[in-house]
């Protein structure tokens, strides 16, 4: 049971990798959860999880918007990605164009509508591994990849849209459903510490960027053990 006092969430990507322990995160913590999904049969997952399920294609740009105003989310939860290919070892040049197509279009219509429908806050999903070359451990600031586009432009979107825009660099995952099951060498993040991260920051976290791995060696942390509250399991 949902409780009322607390913001709606609209998660788009609730059946990803970070998607499902974050839905059953919120759903613990007693909020009331829509979450996207591109295929009908993964509906009743959803609903078993406690979610209220929408069938909803990113790039379709006008139901989406739709669907999140029929929502009237305080936060939008952006955990939107594509991750099979890597997951079934089938990459090449056109997996990073689709990602890189995500996180640019994507991303453009998820917070088009986010602001359509009111939203306070907006969540999004980016990556550590893509700072420029430098001393470590690197922080928020630092530079990233000047070939990093489509990161670049899903962070500048969220950053500027009119709401709190927070964005969670998240390390290499591993945990259930990433294909990855031992812990990275640098910057390793469990799928469930990195939903962990993304609960917090519904009521915590002023706007920005926030670098989340379960240590400080390569990314520095010490931003979101501050404001969002979340410390690593595995000490920093």
């Amino acid at each position: 049971m949902s409780d009322p006092s607390k913001p709606t969430i609209f998660l788009a990507g609730a059946t990803g990798a970070i998607g499902k322990p974050l839905c059953r995160q919120l759903v613990a913590a007693g909020y009331r959860v829509v979450g996207t999904t591109r295929y009908e049969a993964k509906t009743a997952m959803l609903a078993d999880l406690g979610v209220e399920p929408v069938v909803v294609d990113v790039y379709d740009a006008e139901r989406l918007r739709a669907v999140v105003a029929a929502a009237q989310p305080e936060v939008v939860i952006h955990q939107l990605t594509d991750l099979a290919p890597l997951l079934d070892g089938t990459q090449s040049p056109a997996t990073f164009e689709a990602n890189s197509r995500l996180r640019e279009v994507g991303t453009r219509n998820l917070v088009a509508a986010a602001a359509a429908a009111g939203a306070k806050r907006m969540i999004a999903e980016s990556i550590s591994f893509v700072y420029a070359a430098g001393p470590l451990p690197h922080r928020e600031d630092d530079p990233i990849d000047e070939n990093a586009h489509g990161v670049r432009s899903l962070e500048e979107q969220v950053l500027n849209g009119p709401f709190t825009g927070i964005v969670l660099r998240y390390g290499h995952l591993y945990g259930p459903g990433t294909g990855v099951e031992g812990r990275p060498s640098t910057s390793p993040l469990h799928v469930e510490e990195a939903a962990r991260a993304a609960l917090l920051a519904i009521t915590r976290g002023r706007a920005g960027i926030y670098n989340i791995a379960e240590d400080g060696d390569t990314v520095a942390i010490d931003r979101a053990a501050a404001e969002l509250g979340w410390r690593p399991p595995r000490g920093d």
